[in-house]
């Protein structure tokens, strides 16, 4: 029989096998991670592309590091995040203190704003949808969010001030 020690320390929950391999999980966390093995873990970068469909026409898209298709929101500014509040739960920002990044040519960023270090890409500050599954877009178009593609043009912090709207990102003929 298998004796399991579990441990709650910082807001993570850890259980101690009874040979010393230690599983973690993140607090409201289901799953935990495998046991730390002899090679260390390949690092998941923070975002990534994929190719999925998108109102019906498959497209390059940014995702996280979980498969989650990212999102940016047009009022916001490239400096200040207007998702706050109940829409912040609907789409929560993602973040990373050194955000990291496979195969995308624009920049990749950290905006210390409200959320924490919120990631940007490009300027444009970005989220996930609470509907999505990983590599399963729904929220195209949804409340003036955005999927981001590795095409998407920048935005600086003085390009668009406060209360000013971007232009709407080339949408392929979606008539969200």
């Amino acid at each position: 029989m298998r004796h399991l020690k579990i441990l709650i320390a910082g807001g993570a929950l850890a259980a101690v096998a009874a040979g010393g391999g230690v599983t973690l999980a993140a607090a409201g966390s289901s799953a935990a991670s495998p046991a730390p093995s002899a090679q260390p873990a390949a690092t998941s970068p923070t975002v990534r592309t994929v190719r999925e469909p998108v109102g019906g026409k498959t497209e390059t898209i940014l995702v996280n590091a979980n498969g989650l298709p990212l999102y940016f929101y047009r009022p916001d500014t490239a400096t200040k995040s207007l998702v706050t509040g109940p829409l912040a739960q609907l789409w929560p920002p993602l973040t990373a203190a050194t955000p990291t990044a496979a195969a995308l040519s624009g920049k990749l960023t950290a905006v210390n704003d409200a959320h924490g270090h919120q990631v940007a890409y490009n300027g444009h500050l970005l989220y996930t949808f609470a509907d999505d599954q990983a590599d399963h877009v729904t929220g195209q178009g949804v409340q003036d969010f955005f999927v981001v593609t590795p095409g998407l043009a920048a935005i600086s912090a003085s390009s668009a001030p406060a209360g000013t709207v971007p232009a709407a990102p080339p949408s392929g003929g979606y008539g969200y």
